[in-house]
């Protein structure tokens, strides 16, 4: 009896063991099927800044090799400046709803309860990284690692040097961030991404990933080795031509570079590799304006540029290549697709649910990548730059829109042109089609009332153990209309203008702030002679003594959201904000 017990327990044990060993096999073959993702997206490069889509001066013999291989879609749209577009296509969701609408001024960051696609795709056995440019906040809870990257080397601020960025960086040797900790690199900036890049793609080969690959190039400043931009100087003779179309070249060559390692890991079939752009070209030619069509260079004959609602501020490459999925083979596709539909899109190729909380705006067009004349396609799509191109007030109705439906494009409600009979956009035909402007306007007041209540202020957190001290940049003042100091051409005139910083006081207790007019690394007196700061009902001043690089206040903070507003006088009288303040939890 007691045999056979022993017996019992021995198969039992075996075949545990023998069904471990099966699920975790199964469990690796499962993840050995699913396919990488490459998400790679530039800045500030247009449709028509590609050779392979006409350009006939520059040369990107790399992004034509993809594009030939490539599915692409032809009539794909994200929003017309950067922010936007980077919070559409992480969370598959309109810009506005997502609380990131703008490019400073307390609006590039996400509200808590958006998910990203690093979210979606870590929580289904991805492994996630992100490489360059963010955008959608410096700060704890907003930066990529903490929005569901798991690796992370980035530039903070919307580019290179400007004010959030560490001090000094101009695109050679920079410091950029990496898991928490400023680090510093050698090399180009683009070049630095790619390494990185690779650097990823090689320590995570053997399991699924995601890579976020966003490069700060082609956007301002226009910085680039000569031996890139040289090739230009005659051709693209408007002001930063030469420059632009370098960087783009320069961009183009790592591309090749990492492509070819993709092939050498062995990895390049089973691999979802996207390229894709920010907004219309920003130097891609001379505009008068921003709605005007290219009076120099190249806009593949579309009307307006970078924060334009017409089709050249909008409409952008789109390129997606995965020969183990049968995406390739240099196809068009010319349903309208958008930045909203990539995530949907992505975690459907990749079979990886979307919970229904998550509630995209956008919709998967897997369908439509291999059959695109019988699959149900997007209706409609509407592109909203709420506030404008230079926030002249509050986002309202109808203004700065393009409400897209077959070959119709309805600007700001009004302007009507037929994209396919008109591509230039010259002729507003509205008064002679009013019946097509009344439909198109019914599309409209749905997403407003949708969308709208979301367009409300999102906190940085303060007193949170992922981020502590945390360094505020005036860019995130929370400003009624223009933009906030951002960039350090302006800081270093100490501009007389402050503004609050939306805050969220994590934990009670007593916290210290310090005030400065440029970033403690550059170890510089403040010009002031007294301080104050103004923060949950409380309100301070102090002397500021001869020859401080910060004015220091101590105080107890209860927990919750609040405002935080600083001010610095000069003995003149002159009064402007501390443009960088620390905020530490003791």
């Amino acid at each position: 009896m007691i045999l056979n017990k022993g017996i019992v327990i021995v198969v039992v044990i075996a075949l545990g063991a023998w069904y471990s060993v099966k699920e975790k096999k199964e469990v690796s073959e499962l993840k050995a099927k699913k396919p990488n993702v490459i998400l790679i997206m530039t800045d500030d490069q247009g449709y028509g800044d590609l050779a392979c889509l006409g350009n006939p001066i520059l040369k990107t013999p790399n992004l034509d090799k993809l594009h030939s291989e490539s599915v692409r879609l032809t009539n794909f749209h994200v929003s017309p400046f950067c922010t936007p577009s980077r919070a559409a296509l992480m969370t598959g969701r309109y810009p506005g709803r997502t609380g990131a609408y703008r490019t400073s001024s307390g609006r590039t960051m996400l509200h808590t309860d958006e998910k990203t696609i690093a979210n979606v795709f870590s929580e289904n056995g991805y492994t996630t990284g992100m490489v360059g440019k963010w955008h959608l906040g410096d700060n704890a809870p907003h930066r990529p690692q903490d929005r569901g990257f798991q690796d992370v080397t980035w530039h903070r601020c919307g580019g290179v040097g400007q004010a959030s960025d560490y001090w000094g960086n101009d695109y050679f040797d920079d410091t950029y961030e990496r898991n928490g900790k400023f680090e510093k690199f050698e090399g180009y900036c683009t070049d630095v991404w790619f390494k990185e890049a690779i650097d990823f793609v090689d320590k995570n080969k053997e399991e699924p990933f995601l890579l976020y690959l966003a490069t700060n190039a082609p956007h301002g400043p226009y910085i680039v080795g000569k031996e890139w931009s040289e090739p230009y100087k005659e051709k693209a003779d408007w002001k930063w031509g030469p420059e632009f179309y370098g960087m783009i070249s320069n961009f183009d060559y790592n591309l090749g570079v990492l492509r070819d390692k993709l092939a050498d890991f062995g990895i390049a079939e089973n691999t979802i590799l996207v390229f894709m752009t920010d907004n219309g070209t920003a130097k891609g030619g001379s505009f008068k304006g921003l709605d005007s069509e290219a009076l120099k260079g190249y806009n593949a004959g579309m009307r307006g540029k970078k924060s334009s609602v017409y089709e050249g501020g909008h409409h952008v490459p789109f390129f997606i290549y995965w020969p183990a999925g049968g995406l390739q083979g240099g196809k068009d596709v010319d349903a309208l697709t958008a930045h909203i539909d990539v995530l949907p899109t992505l975690a459907d190729l990749c079979e990886i649910p979307i919970s229904d909380s998550h509630n995209p705006d956008g919709i998967s067009f897997k369908p439509i990548l291999n059959n695109s004349d019988t699959t149900k396609k997007r209706e409609h799509l509407i592109v909203q730059f709420q506030g404008g191109p230079y926030f002249d007030g509050s986002p309202k109705a109808w203004e700065h829109t393009c409400i897209m439906k077959d070959n119709w494009r309805l600007i700001n409600g009004t302007e009507l042109y037929d994209i396919q009979k008109d591509p230039s956009q010259r002729k507003d035909i509205s008064s002679s089609n009013p019946k097509k402007v009344e439909d198109l306007r019914k599309l409209y007041p749905s997403f407003w009332k949708s969308v709208s209540p979301r367009m409300t202020p999102v906190s940085i957190d303060l007193g949170n153990s992922d981020e502590n001290p945390i360094i505020l940049c005036s860019q995130d003042w929370y400003l009624p209309k223009g933009n906030p100091p951002w960039n350090f051409n302006s800081i270093k005139k100490l501009p007389s203008v402050t503004g609050p910083w939306m805050v969220n006081v994590k934990e009670a207790g007593l916290y210290r702030i310090t005030l400065r007019q440029l970033p403690k690394e550059v170890d510089q007196v403040i010009e002031a002679v007294r301080a104050k700061i103004q923060i949950a009902g409380n309100e301070q001043e102090i002397v500021v003594d001869p020859g401080s690089k910060g004015a220091v206040f101590e105080l107890e903070l209860p927990i919750g959201k609040t405002e935080l507003i600083t001010y610095l006088y000069t003995k003149e009288g002159k009064m402007g904000g501390a443009y960088f303040t620390e905020v530490e939890a003791l």
